[in-house]
């Protein structure tokens, strides 16, 4: 109907103003239709502003004339002030709504726009000898969904996870492991005893500083291929790898790529010599620089001191591989908002080596998590483990179901559905920079903007589907007049603009548009349930009503499915 609508007006304009040279095409005008911030005003509308100076017009009297010239049809227009407003014919909206939506064979909103592009994202990188924390949540969360988007929009993906596997912190870890470890108890307790390790270093570090300089001194042995280093340091990587794909299992994640920064040792001699020979790279206290000065940004640190190279040595070399690899069209950065200089700065270093795709690398950054009130700390030892996050979830959402629905059949595979949707809608409901204080009694909720809450309005037209099919009610044509009320059209407005709030999830990285979009369709949906008898009436009335409950259910688990939820049939 938009599309309609833009058709209209350009054919108005060019009767209008027969033979003026630079009227907007039917896409430009397509970009300028907007949503009228109240219903009354109409379901679509046109600023007639930017025609002002090609037409040479005030905009009141250009919207007057363009819409004398606007014939009859599926959409009324009307003018106000310099706008021209539109209202659309309701049952013809809602035929060619749900018309749409079905023909689409449960993939509304998906489209083809990507195709032949390829879009790299970086995204969850977890930390060698860490357990997976509360922490890393969102990056994982949100660069999975947006994997989705892209995917669904007919882009290839490649999903990265760059992990943290090289530093001075490792030489720590074997510090530690040597000094207060033992080899029975990291094999049984696994990623939880080299947290516990990792704490004590710290703990006892305070007291007696030297201890760094014995971290340092393992790290050494690392870089050197020490055999005993190099055995130790692979077994905590395997144990963590073990440790983190139960989460990801059960959050539905997978990668294509692990390589971390250990990968990249052997490929930070290109990058030195690039910037080197192109005259980037100049000495500041012993250390390597490029200066970026005139960027308003400080040094981008090459080289250390003592020879060593840093994260940007290492970034700058995973995006050389990157684009040599898989030839991406964007590569993004799912990283929180701390680490945007240092992206700023790699960019602009990668750009000042020539490479004109620099551009098409983004930080798509994020806000941080908080749990119930406490930031967290690896290091102090206040940290909020995932899988015992998850876990608790399932939990708690198995004793929701306990009091609601006890009768339920597979009630551990459903608690599992809505406890994990629950904390992964908490945390892609907002918009993504902001920060996210984790509360249990808001996240678990049935009630209000929840993921619980949506995914029960899924449940509830599975639910009435599944009573129409066993009333046995008759296949008829749909008389689509029984969706003429006000909260059918409310329901069918939201639905139709799913497909553009898709595009601009992907166009903007921003899953919560689409968390924003699902909810809203599910509350337009609740309110018409609430209002009508949907399997009451004429045959072609009810056959309207129920294809305006499928179409809902599709698109709700198109949604739910685009920011990594599942969608039960039964809650």
């Amino acid at each position: 109907m938009k599309n309609q609508i833009a058709e209209m007006i350009h054919s108005a304009i060019e009767a209008a103003y027969e033979g003026v040279q630079g009227i907007p095409s039917a896409e430009e005008i397509l970009a300028s239709i907007e949503i009228p911030p109240e219903r009354a005003m109409g379901d679509y509308a046109y600023p007639c502003f930017k025609l002002a100076k090609v037409l040479r017009s005030a905009p009141p009297v250009i919207a007057k004339n363009v819409c004398e010239k606007i014939g009859s049809g599926d959409a009324k227009a009307v003018t106000a002030g310099g706008y021209l407003n539109f209202f659309l014919d309701r049952e013809s909206f809602a035929k060619k709504t749900l018309g749409s939506v079905k023909s689409a064979g449960g993939a509304w909103g998906g489209s083809s726009v990507g195709s032949g592009k390829t879009i790299c994202l970086d995204y969850s990188s977890i930390n060698i000898a860490k357990r997976f924390s509360i922490g890393h949540l969102t990056t994982t969360v949100l660069g999975h969904s947006l994997s989705r988007i892209f995917r669904f929009l007919g882009y290839k993906t490649v999903s990265i996870n760059h992990l943290g596997d090289w530093g001075t912190q490792f030489g720590k870890m074997l510090y530690a492991y040597k000094t207060w470890g033992s080899e029975s108890e990291v094999a049984e307790k696994g990623v939880t005893e080299l947290l516990r390790l990792y704490v004590k270093f710290h703990e006892e570090a305070e007291k007696n500083p030297s201890l760094d300089d014995e971290g340092r001194a393992w790290f050494k042995k690392i870089e050197e291929g020490d055999a005993e280093a190099t055995r130790l340091f692979q077994w905590f990587k395997e144990l963590t790898l073990r440790d983190t794909e139960r989460v990801y299992k059960l959050l539905g994640v997978s990668f294509d790529s692990y390589a971390g920064e250990s990968f990249y040792n052997d490929k930070m001699e290109r990058v030195i010599d690039e910037l080197s020979e192109k005259g980037l790279l100049t000495e500041s206290e012993g250390a390597k620089i490029v200066d970026l000065e005139k960027y308003d940004m400080p040094p981008c640190l090459i080289l250390k001191k003592d020879g060593a190279t840093l994260y940007a040595t290492r970034d700058i070399a995973a995006a050389l591989y990157r684009k040599d690899t898989y030839d991406f069209d964007q590569c993004l950065y799912v990283v929180a908002y701390q680490q945007d200089l240092h992206f700023r700065q790699i960019f602009k270093v990668v750009e000042l080596m020539g490479y004109e795709w620099a551009k098409n690398m983004k930080h798509v950054s994020f806000g941080m998590i908080s749990y119930e009130g406490q930031t967290l700390s690896t290091r102090k030892g206040h940290i909020v483990f995932l899988e015992d996050l998850l876990k608790l979830a399932q939990e708690k959402a198995l004793e929701v179901i306990e009091q609601k629905n006890p009768e339920l059949p597979d009630k551990e595979s459903v608690a599992r559905q809505v406890g994990i949707g629950a904390v992964i809608y908490a945390d892609l409901s907002n918009n993504r920079i902001k920060d996210i204080d984790f509360w249990w009694d808001r996240v678990l909720s049935f009630d209000g903007e929840t993921g619980p809450y949506v995914q029960y309005t899924h449940a509830r037209c599975c639910s009435l589907l599944q009573k129409a099919r066993e009333a046995g009610i008759a296949p008829a044509e749909p008389d689509f007049k029984a969706l003429c009320d006000d909260e059918a059209q409310e329901a069918l407005r939201l639905l139709s603009r799913f497909p553009d709030v898709v595009k601009e999830a992907a166009s903007r990285y921003e899953p919560s548009l689409i968390t924003r979009a699902v909810t809203d369709i599910c509350q337009a949906y609740n309110k018409y349930y609430y209002e009508h008898r949907i399997l009451d009436g004429e045959p072609s009335e009810v056959a309207a009503k129920v294809l305006l409950t499928e179409m809902i259910r599709d698109t709700v688990k198109t949604g739910l499915y685009l920011i990594g939820i599942e969608a039960p049939e039964k809650m």
